[in-house]
């Protein structure tokens, strides 16, 4: 038996997310059912994180276990033929044991992408979520700088969060803006749910002048998920890379 992991991507838009949900069409089992057609036999899959409906990812890792000796080239090539276009594989390694695609990580990547202009665009429907009132992102940005270290994010979580700790610890947290589009990066060990999308909504009330910059310290001490920004929608959001260990070679595998 040998295990495999996989960097994947895919376009969220017209999925129910990546968990199988019975009679639902989802990430995780169009990609089951793609590798499994490759491996001739019925696959389980891990991912490094769970994206909800709506939800892109350009660096999601996934890995599963096989009898099937088949090439890197095989699994990609094979893969990506039973594969909706929305979605693809980018590369295949074989790993230890011992890989876990959600407990190895040490680190994710996300950014949640804004169209920031009066008229809404064709190009970036279903990529990036619009906002019509102009962003002042100087102010998100320093905003944004409260929620950077460790900190308890019960005042960003869901009320249907699974996770036994709120605790978690964001390494870096900016606000940008390139032309019409506004990015919110941010990187952190771990993610609770709906996490970015909370941090990204009380943000755009900032850029609008709707909430002061301090407030989101006030919010992130209060601890209260009531006292926040509605949750920002789901297609502004992406998955952008998952970081391992280097020992096992993923870091910018080809």
């Amino acid at each position: 038996m040998t295990r495999w992991a996989m960097g994947v991507e895919y376009d969220g838009t017209h999925f129910c997310g990546w968990q199988h949900q019975p009679g639902l069409r989802t990430l995780e089992d169009a990609f089951a059912t793609a590798i499994g057609t490759v491996a001739d036999h019925t696959i389980s899959l891990i991912c490094g994180g769970r994206t909800d409906a709506g939800v892109h990812a350009a660096g999601q890792v996934i890995h599963f276990e096989t009898e099937a000796s088949r090439s890197s080239r095989a699994w990609v090539l094979g893969t990506n033929a039973n594969l909706d276009r929305k979605a693809s594989v980018r590369w295949a390694l074989p790993v230890p044991e011992h890989f876990h695609a959600r407990f190895s990580a040490i680190r994710r990547h996300y950014r949640y992408s804004i169209f920031n202009r009066s008229a809404r665009s064709a190009l970036h429907d279903g990529r990036a979520t619009w906002v019509q009132a102009p962003l002042d992102v100087a102010r998100m940005h320093e905003g944004a700088q409260h929620l950077v270290g460790e900190h308890d994010f019960s005042a960003f979580r869901a009320a249907e969060c699974q996770s036994n700790s709120p605790v978690r610890r964001v390494d870096y947290l900016s606000v940008q803006r390139e032309g019409e589009l506004v990015y919110i990066d941010v990187a952190a060990n771990a993610f609770l749910h709906h996490m970015v999308r909370n941090i990204a909504g009380l943000l755009i009330e900032v850029g609008r002048g709707l909430r002061g910059v301090d407030e989101v310290k006030t919010l992130l001490e209060g601890r209260d998920r009531r006292r926040n920004a509605p949750t920002a929608e789901p297609e502004g959001l992406c998955l952008r890379r998952i970081e391992y260990p280097e020992a096992f070679g993923l870091s910018d595998p080809v």
